[in-house]
């Protein structure tokens, strides 16, 4: 068993962030848990989620048929990385995938029952699904069929976020779809007028495409319980889908009624396609079987077989961690966007005023009045950074590395700060509900209420020469009441 090591200082480590389906399991319960690790490819997609160190632990006590002391593995932990240890261990005994032990470490036999079958094979359970039968009347679907229906459907649902209440007529997804954007509160109402993309959605327009899909997938396993639905089921056919293979075509005939039901909800995000609602056969897109692993979820100039139409669709949403820039902005406000991609060109016009349009260029202005126009739908100032800094063409990314030495920030400074300033002019006024007390018959009675409502925190505004203060509309039966008391239930 090799030792567990700290990165030296000279390499800088690799990041290790938590994917963000593990908080969700480990707030479930053990029975909750138990049933999901009755199924190995649940299991096998849970040690495909975890972290390096969890997953060398688990391979290292998968195959030992009794608990070993934990003074024997720590042993093979140097001091340096003792603390890596620790935090891998809580993570797993918080899955319950290891027993909650101190003197002995062991897998869940259920766990290590399952990912035993997941990884050598064998059994009769359908838990990876039941490929379909073949059909010599129909070919089974292709994958560039496949990837561009995951595609239309993911770039439709993205499309409307940044498009609707905007004075334009994006294709609308689907009432489930709908309810998902709303419940995530990337998406809002105010006072019955359309949906409007809110900060929370600006900001997941930042993310790549597979934490976009997770974050949506994650308020579904939220609402499971409302729609009264098996959370094991919902998570166990996810967990399906990501381990089945792209292309080909399974049966519907051994999923439970839950999952069934999921079929219409998966193919409104991309995720399954079917042939009609009826069908008894269904294909999972790539969307779907990369869910638990570090390929790309939709298709990329390296994957081979997409069109040129599909390729150009999907720049938008592969390259969601700016890996190829397309925005180059001037220190006079002026924006060159080099695409032809309507999603791209959608979300620009949250913020910005256009001017020109060509085949693979479009023109625009940073102006007082387009940035306050995306403030007032719920975009701050550092989000509309952050886009531009994500998404800076390379030719920017170079300029700011070409002095080494000298401070060469990507995005003009002055620009950065106009846009902030634009949000402080906005910000400088605050409105709150509440009462105003005033007319105090003496300036001891004033004081003796004020210092009342400071102790209980509902003071908002103060005015000495005046004696009146303001107060929150929930500190007010607080103050009435005092009042009342002091002045023996008079006015």
């Amino acid at each position: 068993m090799p030792s567990v090591q700290e990165q030296s200082s000279s390499v800088p480590p690799p990041q290790n962030v938590p994917h963000a389906l593990l908080p969700f399991l480990r707030s479930q319960s053990q029975n909750t848990l138990t049933r999901l690790y009755q199924r190995p490819s649940s299991c096998l997609s849970i040690f495909r989620l975890l972290g390096p160190l969890e997953r060398q632990l688990i391979m290292n006590l998968l195959w030992l048929e009794s608990a070993i002391p934990t003074n024997t593995m720590t042993a093979w932990v140097v001091p340096e990385g003792r603390k890596l240890y620790d935090d891998a261990v809580a993570e797993m005994i918080g899955l319950h995938i290891i027993q909650n032990s101190p003197a002995k470490l062991a897998l869940n036999a259920t766990f290590k029952s399952s990912l035993r079958q997941a990884v050598t094979g064998g059994g009769t359970t359908s838990s990876f699904g039941v490929p379909a039968e073949k059909d010599d009347k129909r070919h089974p679907t292709a994958i560039d069929t496949l990837d561009g229906y995951a595609l239309e459907r993911w770039e439709t649902i993205l499309h409307y976020m940044v498009s609707s209440g905007q004075g334009q007529l994006p294709t609308k997804p689907s009432q489930g779809v709908l309810y998902l954007l709303q419940r995530s509160e990337l998406m809002k109402s105010v006072h019955g007028s359309p949906l409007q993309i809110t900060s929370s959605g600006f900001q997941f327009l930042l993310h790549s495409p597979h934490d976009q899909l997770w974050s949506l997938l994650l308020q579904y396993l939220h609402m499971a319980e409302e729609r009264q639905m098996d959370l094991v089921e919902v998570l166990s056919f996810l967990f399906m889908l990501s381990t089945m293979e792209l292309g080909r075509e399974y049966s519907t005939d051994p999923l439970s009624e839950t999952q069934k039901a999921m079929l219409e909800d998966l193919r409104d995000y991309g995720l399954v396609w079917q042939r009609k609602a009826s069908s008894k056969r269904f294909s999972p897109t790539r969307l779907a079987t990369t869910l638990t692993s570090l390929s790309p979820p939709l298709p990329t100039s390296s994957t081979s077989g997409t069109t040129r139409a599909s390729s150009e669709m999907s720049v938008a949403l592969t390259t969601g961690a700016g890996q190829q820039g397309f925005i180059v902005l001037e220190t006079n406000y002026r924006i060159y966007a080099y695409t032809d991609n309507p999603l791209e060109i959608a979300v620009l016009n949250l913020f910005i005023t256009m001017k020109y349009r060509f085949p693979n260029l479009v023109v625009g202005m940073l102006t007082r009045e387009s940035v306050r126009k995306a403030l007032s739908n719920g975009i701050s100032a550092d989000q509309i950074i952050s886009y531009l800094t994500t998404h800076a063409h390379p030719q920017m990314r170079k300029n700011a590395t070409h002095v080494r030495h000298a401070q060469n920030p990507l995005l003009p400074v002055t620009v950065q700060d106009q846009i902030r300033l634009w949000e402080l002019e906005r910000n400088r006024v605050k409105s709150a509900e509440g009462f105003l007390y005033k007319d105090f018959a003496s300036q001891a009675d004033y004081e003796y209420v004020l210092s009342y409502a400071k102790q209980i925190g509902v003071v908002l505004w103060e005015n000495v020469v005046k004696r009146a203060f303001f107060g929150t509309m929930e500190g007010h039966a607080n103050i009435r009441a005092f009042i009342e008391r002091r002045t023996g239930g008079g006015g």
